[in-house]
């Protein structure tokens, strides 16, 4: 055996049986009993294209994030001012960026605007200016400020939609951002599109109110601190709604920010579920504080500017806990945790883009892109072999090792196989004896100077390398541009490319050239079959 032979086949065989050993959970259909632990147990993931599934582009209202931040400013400084012994008439944002601070007098003025500068020195600060006898401020959020609030309200949709996918148990999901507030979700395999897509788009604003009894929700005058909301009763055996109108304390006591954990109990009472909330220590302290200082009044929690319930406060609530209840079924009480424990979405989304694929055709997408690669592997095996002859065998089983590595590749980084990965697949069978076209057209050309079979076996493969080498490093930064900036189909692609270029680097210079040596070893061979 030639030097530095037995390596090779020995790398060769370890990567064949690493290959298999990936690919078993894909090729076994029940694994043996033994076969836990540290072993591979995922199959290769099939994309959307392949085995259905929900597309979902989401669109998430950016402004609204902005005219949060700018809400949260107007209530910090009500509770600021209020602390200072600084009357003043109206604190509220108006408009889509700004804050107004309406004050009775312009002694007051004065003393506010340096507090405003001091509290908020990145805020444009307008001059005092008439409000119908009254002194206005106006705070302003700057454009660079206001562009940020934007991007961080897609990022984190972005990781609050993750989350709720994750809990909600669909495997394998790809979730991205996709341009400026545009969010691509795919749904794998999913059973109940609907309620994913309710759980995905739910903005999740938990907030607990006082009831403002002292007001009739059939008033036609409701003051600008107060807002009206309806509480939706569903009758769990006729399935009747009703609707029940109150008039709510605009400022929330708490908000679900301040929520650690929701989970799903049922009333040993009544056999209903509900869902359990603690808060953290902040949450807990000022919970304690709301229930203290209004026992025997309602309170209404809010979600979404939907009442879930309005109890009346029977005593001081310690410890942090609280419950949820309402017209629950066991599925949406579940939901609602799940929102609730992944927490709120800094901004609105809409769904703008809603496409639901169907298995069959994903079915039919594999059946097809498996008889396409069949008919590829089988035509290029018949070329190989007769144009040349055995070491076209040579090139052949060079690209069946390719095959084998790409898959076993696939199945150990996780990676997920779609319609354009089969494509990609393809085309690196076309590639895999490309390579080797070029070797033997140089050992053609050195046999015809009149080189022995060793010696042009050896310069074929030296003189190669280098437009071999060149090709597949352009091809790879290609794939590289492609998942980077490409979406789930193009980044399938784009993987299985990036795999096959590297390995069909080592099965075309490694893999077949160690058959060529062990052949002609000996040096009895005067004449290639080529």
């Amino acid at each position: 055996m030639p030097k530095g032979t037995g390596w090779r086949i020995s790398l060769i065989g370890i990567f064949v049986l690493l290959s298999f050993f990936y690919l078993t959970p894909t090729l076994v259909t029940t694994l043996p009993s033994w076969w836990k632990g540290v072993l591979p147990k995922d199959k290769i993931h099939l994309g959307l294209d392949l085995q259905g599934g929900t597309h979902l582009v989401l669109e998430v209202d950016t402004q609204k994030a902005v005219e949060g931040t700018l809400d949260i400013v107007a209530t910090d400084l009500e509770d600021t001012l209020n602390s200072k012994n600084l009357r003043f008439k109206r604190i509220a944002r108006t408009g889509s960026d700004k804050v107004s601070v309406v004050l009775y007098e312009k002694g007051t003025a004065d003393a506010v605007q340096k507090l405003l500068k001091d509290k908020y020195p990145g805020y444009e600060q307008g001059p005092a200016h008439d409000d119908g006898g009254f002194v206005a401020l106006d705070l302003r959020i700057n454009d660079k400020d206001a562009q940020d609030r934007k991007d961080k309200a897609v990022q984190q949709a972005l990781e609050t939609i993750r989350n709720r996918i994750d809990q909600f148990g669909v495997s394998e999901p790809t979730i991205q951002r996709e341009g400026i507030n545009h969010i691509v979700v795919q749904l794998p395999g999913i059973k109940d599109p609907q309620r994913a897509i309710d759980l995905i788009g739910k903005t999740a604003r938990l907030e607990f109110k006082m009831v403002r009894e002292d007001l009739s929700p059939t008033s036609a005058s409701i003051p600008e601190d107060a807002e009206l909301l309806k509480e939706r009763i569903v009758d769990q055996t006729t399935g009747a709604v009703n609707e029940v109108p109150f008039v709510l304390q605009k400022k929330s006591l708490i908000t679900g920010d301040l929520l650690t954990d929701a989970q799903v109990r049922i009333d040993s009472q009544f056999n209903q579920p509900y869902v359990a909330i603690e808060f953290n220590s902040l949450g807990a302290r000022l919970f304690d504080q709301a229930t203290a200082a209004n026992v025997g009044k309602r309170f209404a929690i809010v979600l979404d500017n939907n009442i879930y319930s309005a109890p009346v406060i029977r005593e001081r609530i310690s410890g942090g806990s609280a419950q949820i209840s309402g017209s629950f079924t066991e599925k949406t009480a579940a939901d609602l945790a799940i929102i609730l424990r992944a927490g709120a979405l800094p901004a609105p989304v809409k769904i703008i883009q809603n496409v639901t694929v169907g298995p069959s055709l994903g079915q039919d997408s594999i059946n097809k892109g498996l008889y396409a690669g069949l008919i590829g592997v089988l035509l290029v095996v018949v070329f190989m072999t007769i144009y040349y002859k055995i070491s076209g065998l040579v090139a052949n089983w060079g690209m069946v090792l390719n095959v084998v590595y790409l898959m076993g590749a696939l199945s150990a980084l996780g990676a997920t196989l779609t319609l354009p990965g089969i494509a990609a697949i393809v085309l690196l069978i076309g590639m895999s004896v490309d390579s080797n076209v070029l070797i033997f057209e140089r050992i053609r050309e050195e046999l015809k100077l009149g080189k022995t079979p060793k010696a042009a076996l050896d310069a074929g493969y030296d003189k190669a390398f280098m437009t071999i080498m060149d090709s597949h490093i352009t091809t790879l930064i290609t794939a590289a541009v492609l998942f980077q900036f490409g979406t789930g189909p193009v980044k399938g692609f784009a993987v299985s490319l990036s795999l096959g270029v590297i390995i069909n680097l080592f099965t075309s210079l490694i893999g077949t050239k160690v058959i060529f040596d062990v052949a002609l070893h000996n040096g009895n061979i005067k004449k290639m079959s080529i």
